[in-house]
């Protein structure tokens, strides 16, 4: 009737390969067992009255197995040694009344720590997810989406095999071992402390394998996340695989990640195996060495068989407790290699922070839209180089905006300031006069939309993947954006309509398809300021030319800020500011800018120079405006 506790998960083993599997930076300083505990209980402060029960059941039960054994020798003396049949009944009654209680508690211990268990799991998973949602977008341009996929999984397990399953396990077992030890010295103190001298054995043999296995644990789990990142990235780029005939290389490198978390996996059941075996052959040795010498206390009529029997089973269930938290270290010592790679995560400080209640909410839900720059600087976390450099320009509402110049000179990074995905380094970035850093962020980002340059779907339906843009829209709601975006007759010529499930990457739907239902989003969202990054990019000139329209009437009457290489969206522009190395090198209209034969009108030179002897004009739909 051993009591178990639940989710005693293999800890898989390792440290980085000698190829860098993940980019996230090794710690250089490991985390211990006793510094991963502190970091990680706090996340059982909801469970922690139903840790104290399970550990009373632990007592109970290890208490009932005692008892049972005790019971046990009172049986052997004085009903099988006589061959009493009057004199079995009692004790065996009682054997089997203390055996069920013990069931009981035992049943009702290990359910309770797999229910906590898993909330522990619950909550640590949810706490990393949200704290992931915090981080800078280059955090994730620098580290493979397999790697943090793995760390949200076998990483959160390892540690809930510390903090939770790891302490009920430990409780288990101190208890078994202390109540086992105690009912040995009542029967015979001077043997048990001949056996007790095995223990400082065992410790010392446990304390020997922590070191390899730690280091082992560390590698095991960045070969784990290499493997999901090798395969996530083959998928993504499933369609360049093919075209390149890159399945042999693609398979040869899953089969060379494989082969490191093969070596590791090895190298981690050897060592566990190693130490089991050698503590499975002292246990045999001290069990043997007990039986022999009761054996000579029973023929000097010191000692019964009942009582030898019953010693022996208590040394015999002593070991199993001990050796059981032997291996419990081995474990923490190994979830701490899941602990570094969590923490690695949770120590990454995001780039922003909300100002919370330090500042007071603005007095109108629905901001006016004014947009200014003052003399920003900017360069991104990790790079010298300045991406922005004095950078002042103002947008007011209903006003279209155009911001253009070659690739790297700082374009999209004024949408990231404006969202406040990053914070200048100097200078400010304004909505209605109030600089970004001032405002909530949730407030920031209700009044502002973004229409990025890779279309962003859920993996949901059309429906949901509108009204997302507003969470209390009807369906009628969202019918209306999608006829404003010139959606709905392709929605309504799907077999399943709204209720068609589409992701990124879907083969129903065309890129410009996926950019209208993007539009509509944004229509239903309503927002005063709109964001377009390249809106035309991946989209041929038809396809272009069909999302011109409805982008016209998601621009009306909002503060609308394109950031474009496509030059035929500039000629309805307000004003279209050139960038070039970060700086602004010039302002104007279309024509304007046209007149001064400055940067701008090389590149729109470049832009409507023959090809194939075709001439290349931006085209205009007749009769529409962007107002």
């Amino acid at each position: 009737m051993r009591f178990h506790s639940p989710l005693q998960r293999s800890v898989r083993t390792e440290e980085p390969p000698e190829d860098p599997v993940t980019d996230i930076p090794i710690r250089t300083d490991p985390v211990s067992i006793l510094a991963s505990f502190r970091r990680f209980w706090p996340l059982t402060g909801g469970d922690r009255r139903w840790l104290v029960v399970i550990f009373l059941c632990a007592v109970l039960a290890a208490l009932a197995e005692t008892v049972t054994v005790l019971l046990f020798a009172k049986l052997t003396d004085t009903a099988l040694q006589t061959g009493d049949v009057s004199a079995f009944w009692k004790p065996a009654g009682q054997w089997l009344a203390v055996a069920v209680a013990g069931a009981v508690m035992g049943y009702l211990g290990s359910s309770l720590a797999a229910w906590t268990a898993e909330r522990f799991v619950l909550r640590l998973r949810a706490r990393v997810f949200g704290h992931l949602q915090q981080l800078p977008p280059h955090f994730f341009q620098r580290n493979r989406r397999g790697d943090l996929v793995e760390r949200l999984t076998g990483d959160v397990e390892a540690i809930e095999a510390l903090v939770v399953s790891g302490i009920v396990g430990a409780a288990s077992a101190l208890f078994g071992a202390i109540f086992y030890a105690a009912a040995a010295v009542w029967l015979r103190w001077d043997l048990a402390v001949a056996t007790f001298l095995m223990v400082p054995v065992l410790l010392v043999v446990t304390r020997g394998f922590a070191k390899p296995l730690r280091a082992v644990s560390r590698r095991g789990r960045a070969a784990d996340g290499a493997i999901t990142a090798v395969v996530e990235e083959t998928l993504v780029n499933v369609v360049m695989t093919q075209a390149y005939n890159r399945q042999q290389d693609e398979e040869d490198r899953l089969s060379n990640k494989a082969r490191v978390r093969l070596r590791t996996a090895v190298r981690a059941v050897r060592l566990t195996e190693f130490y089991e075996q050698f503590i499975e052959v002292l246990e045999t040795l001290c069990v043997l060495t007990i039986i022999g010498l009761g054996v000579w206390e029973i023929s000097a009529g010191r000692m019964t068989l009942g009582q030898l029997l019953a010693f022996a089973a208590f040394i015999g269930y002593l070991y199993p407790p001990i050796r059981s938290l032997g291996q419990l270290g081995l474990t923490a010592t190994a979830a701490t290699a899941g602990a570094e790679r969590l923490l690695e995560i949770l120590d990454s400080e995001p780039a922003v922070t909300d100002p919370g209640d330090s500042v007071p909410v603005p007095p109108r839900s629905r901001a006016l839209g004014e947009v200014e720059a003052r003399q920003v600087f900017f360069h991104y976390p990790g790079n010298s180089e300045m991406v922005l450099r004095d950078l002042s320009f103002t947008a007011s509402p209903g006003e279209l905006l155009v911001i253009t110049g070659p690739s790297g000179a700082g374009k999209s990074t004024l949408a990231a300031l404006l969202l406040r995905f990053y914070d200048p380094d100097a200078g400010s970035v304004r909505l209605d006069g109030v600089s970004v850093d001032r405002m909530p962020l949730t407030y920031l980002r209700r009044n502002i939309t973004l229409l990025p340059q890779d279309t962003l779907v859920l993996h949901d339906t059309i429906e949901a993947n509108i009204g997302c843009g507003s969470l209390d829209a009807s369906h009628e709601d969202v019918v209306r954006a999608a006829r404003a975006a010139d959606a709905h007759a392709f929605i309504e010529a799907l077999p399943e309509g709204y209720d068609t499930v589409i992701a990124t990457g879907t083969s129903r739907l065309s890129g410009g398809q996926l950019q209208r239902i993007a539009i509509a989003r944004a229509m239903l969202r309503d927002a005063p300021v709109l964001l377009l990054d390249e809106p035309t990019t991946g989209l041929d000139r038809l396809a272009a030319e069909r999302i011109l329209e409805p982008l016209r009437r998601l621009a009306r009457g909002r503060t609308t800020i394109v950031i474009t290489h496509d030059l035929a969206l500039a000629a309805d522009a307000d004003r279209i500011l050139v960038l070039d190395e970060g700086r602004l090198v010039e302002s104007g209209t279309h024509a304007q800018l046209l007149g001064r034969s400055g940067l701008y009108a090389t590149l729109f030179e470049r832009r409507t120079r023959p090809h194939n002897g075709t001439v290349y004009k931006p085209a205009r739909p007749s009769g529409i405006h962007w107002r």
